[in-house]
């Protein structure tokens, strides 16, 4: 697929199915990643796949994490906090390795990791992978963060969803016009 046109027509894929990426599609969202924009080539992210048994695991997780906020969360929440790493055959935790830098702050680090997840998510795209970038509570729990193995200088960026898509892409959100969302600084001044 055109570069140009895996930018401009991507669109997140909510319902995904078996099978995941396969090792030579892993391989190569992996190296897009790597080729997001890294100011001082710090490499500042790193990733775990979540695939088969692991993702009830992670339910698990996310279910005790839910419990120990809320003690008397009652069991249909349980299952759903359970359930939420089974909509996906894969998953891909991007995570922030933020390191102490004289010229590259920790905000430039993070939003590099940010990078590295929208080259996945593109890169899923081309290769005809569906792909969903979710966040929510589970993403910037403590308990989740430790249980993942997170260092204390590390910040979970999201969790990105792999599989086959379910049914067709929904139809394309427009995308507004060049001159919508960007204007001339001289235009500003004025």
């Amino acid at each position: 697929m055109d570069a140009i046109e895996a930018l401009t027509r991507r669109v997140s894929t909510p319902k995904l199915q078996e099978p995941g990426p396969s090792s030579e599609q892993w391989r190569q969202l992996l190296r897009a990643a790597q080729r997001a924009a890294d100011h001082g080539q710090l490499r500042p992210w790193r990733f775990l796949t979540i695939e088969g048994e692991a993702r009830e695991q992670l339910g698990q997780l996310f279910c005790d994490s839910a419990l120990r906020d809320n003690p008397q969360l009652p069991d249909t929440f349980q299952q759903k906090f359970k359930n939420m790493p089974l909509r996906a055959p894969a998953l891909l935790v991007v995570i922030a390795s933020c390191q102490d830098h004289p010229k590259v702050p920790q905000q430039e680090q993070v939003i590099a990791a940010g990078a590295a997840a929208q080259n996945v998510i593109n890169a899923a795209f081309a290769l005809g992978v569906g792909a969903m970038w979710r966040t929510g509570d589970m993403a910037y729990n403590s308990h989740v963060c430790q249980g993942l193995g997170l260092a204390e200088n590390e910040k979970l960026i999201g969790f990105i969803y792999l599989g086959t898509p379910a049914s067709a892409s929904k139809s394309l959100p427009s995308i507004s016009e060049p001159e919508e969302v960007c204007q001339s600084w001289g235009e500003v001044q004025a």
